[in-house]
């Protein structure tokens, strides 16, 4: 039998061929899917872990302790326990401890905690030395500001009105350097909805108030064990560990739970695409190798009719005929399986846990066992439905006429299904797997139904053909329409059309979602962070490096803020941000900005200056003028006086202001002599002066005449504070103190602003308004200093980085009013597409540090890693090897009616047809089955997902804020469409040519 087998192989070579090549297209896929789901599903995970905020990658252990005067030995004895009893090793935790009490400001009293934590100087911006000695600490910019402290002064912290206040030295100043990373993820060491902590050295925690502080233990949790490797759950780990923590007196806080379901969420989508292009590949091969099988039988008839002549079983001519066909299976499997292992590995990478590995190997072989065994089991019934005929049937070259009634049911029932599954999916109570082959069932029955209406359409056509006397079209027709399965050639080439054409379509929506959204998330088509002093330090350096105002442009981001705020440079957004209909109209903030129209700034170039001023009061006051470079943001103070009773002119040295394009004037402010420890104090409730002219030296100009003093829209009192009296007429400014009665502990205000920015900050805001704002005035605290006065000019549904909840505001006129308190936020520079390297060049010789530097094409390309994307890049592969597999069916239709076409033509030409013709209908042939089945798939591909309801999906986190693209649009359908004809096209025209070289050997 063996014998008999391997010489029936020898001597079909061609149909071994057939079925060790659609064996060995469906074995890859089967081989690569289990493989590329298992890796593709870690680099999903990396993407997610990536993606999510710092919290949701950290543990934190927090204990109420009382330290006994012994902070330190406290620390030791709680990491100890920590460590013992977290089940995770090769941690790096980070330890701190902070006590919450309350600053002393009158009625209001806001909540200030005194916090140490490990490592602080190294992940913020000082400007100061870092706290060292016990008693010292570091505030805030925006705590200072809210305050009004500054280095060398005293911080009161008391935990009530009745207990010991806590007194400490102030030594520095600080700003988070990364507050999105995971050393500032704790919320105990952030506002918090009171004021920024201060930091200070454990030792400090040894004064009363301070020995009942709350511990903390935070630590990253490895990728590895988020991503699941192994099997390893990191959620049971932590859920058996928190019996242990409370049984010791401590908190476990485990904030990775939202990301763990991500990561599930993205590892079931993956599976499931997987899947479900799995068995759409075997279901199309299957039915490839029975239609191969099917033709390819017609020459095993005669062998069949010789074993039953001479008396074999029907059981040895069954395992004759199948032996034929377990040699091309088994290759096919062991040809296919090394390169779907290829495949997988070069899309999806490796497979990291050798659990993990040895699982994907196990499906993997477990795929490919199914698909020699469903390969076998399809032949088994088109050999067995051979062996049943006659003898004389099996003689006979002509087909049977009648149709096989059990096809006409396959096909009822499978439209049934199709139906059925529309239905559950548009009416929502299905979704997954079942959502994604809805549209391919779909696809399935269109298919039919046009196959069907394919074959009567070339019957009667040909019939009209050819009594038109239109031979070629109807020798064709009719040549299409008696090809023995022709029909079923046709749908599994519409099949595979519509389900490679849907899966183009919705592979290329994703790409272009994914797009849109990077381009929402960063703003601009690159986008560095960078490091830089203060905002006028940013916006200087990058006004400086592009003078035209079209390749770069300067952005400061407060994510912190109630709305978050997204601070650009209106004169330059236009040009350079990725402008979407969404953002609204890209000049609405820059319009606003302009509307108030607003005297020039008075600025300083000199080195001496020269103020007239008269005292009304009956005390020496100090008048201080606060100058800022505009180009290095550095705050200059002048002093003029102490200025005794009367009118005089008093003269003041300045520094740093010589430097183009120097100093603005930022503000007046008064002050009584400095007393025994050298600064300056409150004037008396009674303190009036009058300016009269400012003017300065090297060079002599005059700074602000009587025209500027006496303008009142150029000054404008201090908001955070009871507010001075401001008089500007009769070409000079008035301050006068007032001290209002109003209960509070507050000091009076002292401060008198310059006007060169326009109050209230005009806005464009996307999302709703913070409830906040429905009893108060509109403020935003993101500018470094007191609450800043905001004025919607024009809303939006989304707005670039910040989304649909967020404000847009002009950087300029932001950091103008912020002033001396220019710090905050993350500083970045958008670059238009076009912008040149010799720009990143001019920023970093302006002293801008870039920390990072990302572009649309690399965010989308983060995207990528989600499930849904990850999981469309793997049905686009088994879509291609589809439409191969029909092609494959349409190479084996065309070299099977060879022989028979090759007659009829040959026969045709001896009564004299053409030999033009012949050649045309010898080709047209196949053509009309391929374009026809083509269109088929296109029409199918088309009606199968407005049918079913579904819509792209590009995005596991559900991110919607800009409509996900349509799944199939007409660019798509176009080259999905010429992809396709491109395929069938070749692979039939290369399967005709031998009958066309043949007809022209029998006409020479």
């Amino acid at each position: 039998m063996v014998a008999l087998v391997l010489g029936a192989v020898r001597a079909r070579t061609a149909q071994v061929l057939t079925v060790l090549i659609l064996t060995g297209l469906i074995a890859a896929v089967a081989a690569a899917g289990p493989w590329y789901a298992i890796a593709a599903s870690s680099r999903a995970a990396d993407g997610d872990v990536a993606a999510a905020p710092a919290a949701q990658r950290m543990l934190s252990v927090r204990q109420n302790a009382e330290t006994d005067g012994a902070p330190q030995p406290a620390l030791d004895t709680f990491r100890a326990s920590v460590d013992r009893l977290l089940p995770i090793a090769d941690l790096r935790p980070v330890l701190g401890m902070t006590v919450a009490l309350t600053a002393d400001r009158g009625e209001a009293s806001p909540t200030m905690s005194i916090s140490y934590r490990e490592e602080f100087c190294t992940h913020v911006f000082l400007t100061g030395p870092c706290p060292a000695a016990p008693g010292e600490v570091a505030i805030s910019q925006d705590t200072a500001e809210q305050l009004g402290l500054a280095p060398g002064d005293k911080l009161v912290l008391r935990a009530s009105q009745n207990t010991v206040p806590v007194e400490l030295r102030i030594v520095s100043r600080y700003v988070v350097s990364d507050p999105a990373g995971e050393y500032w993820s704790n919320k105990l060491f952030r506002a918090n909805g009171g004021l920024e902590p201060a930091f200070t050295p454990v030792g400090t925690f040894t004064g009363d108030g301070l020995t009942d502080p709350t511990l903390t233990y935070d630590v990253g949790v490895p990728q590895a064990l988020i991503r699941g490797d192994d099997g390893y759950n990191l959620a049971a780990v932590v859920r058996g560990a928190e019996a242990d923590f409370d049984a010791a007196g401590l908190r476990l806080v485990n904030p990775t739970a939202e990301l763990l379901r991500t990561i599930a969420g993205d590892r079931r989508t993956i599976r499931e695409a997987v899947a479900v292009a799995l068995c759409q590949v075997l279901v199309l091969g299957l039915f490839a190798i029975g239609l191969a099988g099917r033709y390819t039988g017609r020459e095993r008839r005669g062998d069949a009719a010789l074993l039953k002549l001479r008396g074999s079983t029907r059981r040895g001519m069954l395992w004759l005929a199948l032996g034929q066909h377990v040699v091309p299976l088994l290759a096919g499997a062991l040809v296919g399986a090394p390169l779907g292992f290829l495949a997988a590995r070069l899309l999806a990478g490796p497979v990291l846990g050798p659990t993990d590995r040895l699982e994907a190997l196990g499906l993997s072989a477990a795929a490919v066992g199914l698909v020699v065994a469903g390969g076998l089991l399809v032949l088994f019934a088109v050999e067995a439905a051979v062996l049943r005929l006659p003898v004389g049937q099996l003689l006979s070259r002509v087909s049977a006429g009648r149709r096989d009634w059990r096809a006409d049911v396959i096909d009822l029932v499978l439209i049934a299904v199709a139906v059925g599954a529309a239905y559950q999916v548009r009416a929502g109570r299905s979704t997954g797997g079942l959502a994604l082959v809805a549209p391919a069932l779909v696809a399935l029955a269109v298919a039919l139904l046009l196959a069907r209406l394919f074959g009567r359409i070339a019957d009667r056509g040909g019939s009209a053909a050819l009594r038109a006397g239109r031979l070629r079209l109807g020798l064709v027709a009719a040549q299409t329409a008696r090809r023995p399965g022709a029909h079923r050639v046709f749908a599994l080439v519409a099949v595979a059309v519509a389900v490679f054409t849907g899966t183009a379509g919705s592979w290329s929506a994703g790409r272009e979602a994914r797009t849109q959204r990077s381009e929402v998330e960063l703003g601009a088509p690159r986008v560095l962070t960078v490091q830089a002093t203060n905002r006028t330090a940013l916006q200087h350096a990058v006004r400086a490096a592009d003078p035209g105002g079209t390749q770069a442009m300067a952005v400061v981001i407060n994510r912190d803020s109630t709305p978050p705020v997204v601070a650009v440079d209106s004169s330059r957004l236009a040009a350079i941000a990725v402008w979407r209909p969404e953002y609204g109209l890209p000049d609405a903030l820059g319009a606003a900005t302009r509307a108030t129209p607003l005297p020039p700034a008075a600025m300083v170039t000199g080195s001496r200056l020269t103020l007239r001023v008269r005292n009304a009061d009956s005390q020496p006051v100090v008048v201080t003028a606060v100058l800022q470079h505009e180009a290095t943001g550095v705050s200059r103070s002048v002093d003029f006086g102490p200025v005794k009773p009367g009118e005089h002119r008093v003269r003041a040295r300045v520094s740093g202001c010589t430097e183009a394009p120097g100093c603005r004037l930022v503000r007046w402010q008064l002050s009584s002599p400095a007393g025994r420890d050298g600064r300056l104090g409150l004037p008396s409730s009674s303190a009036a002066v009058t300016i009269r002219g400012l003017s300065q030296q090297e060079p002599s100009t005059e700074v602000l005449n009587a025209a500027s003093l006496g303008d009142p829209r150029r000054w404008r009192p201090d908001f955070s504070a009871a507010a001075m009296d401001v008089s500007a007429t009769a070409g000079a400014l008035t301050l006068r103190m007032d001290r209002n009665e109003t209960g509070s502990n507050s000091p009076p205000g002292n401060r008198v602003f310059a006007v060169d920015a326009a109050l209230p900050l005009p806005v464009v805001m996307a999302g709703p308004q913070p409830p906040a704002w429905q009893f108060s005035d509109a403020v935003v605290y993101a500018f470094g200093g007191p609450a800043v006065r905001v004025r919607v000019a024009g809303t939006a549904p989304v707005l670039p980085v910040v989304g649909g909840a967020g404000v847009l505001v002009d950087l300029d006129t932001a950091r103008r009013i912020a002033a001396e308190s220019d710090l905050g936020g993350t500083y970045q520079v958008w670059l238009s597409a076009d912008a040149p390297q010799s720009v990143l060049t001019a920023l970093r010789a302006g002293g801008l540090t870039v920390l990072d530097d990302a572009t649309v094409a690399e965010q989308a390309g983060r995207l990528e890693d989600q499930g849904t994307a990850v999981g469309a890049t793997f049905a686009m592969l088994a879509a291609m090897v589809g439409l191969l597999l029909a092609a494959a069916a349409v190479a084996v239709a065309a070299a099977v009616e060879r022989g028979p076409q090759l007659d009829q033509l040959s026969a045709l030409r001896l009564q004299g047809l053409p030999l033009r013709t012949a050649v045309t209908i010898g080709y047209a042939g196949s053509a009309a089955l391929v374009v026809a089945g083509l269109l088929a798939g296109l029409l199918a591909a088309a009606v199968a997902r407005p049918a079913v309801g579904v819509t792209v999906r590009p995005f596991t986190d559900n991110w919607t804020l800009i409509p996900p693209p349509g799944a199939l649009g007409p660019a798509a359908l176009l080259v999905a469409g010429l992809l396709a004809l491109l395929t069938l096209g070749v692979t039939s025209w290369l399967a005709v040519r031998p009958l066309v070289r043949d007809l022209h050997g029998s006409s020479r």
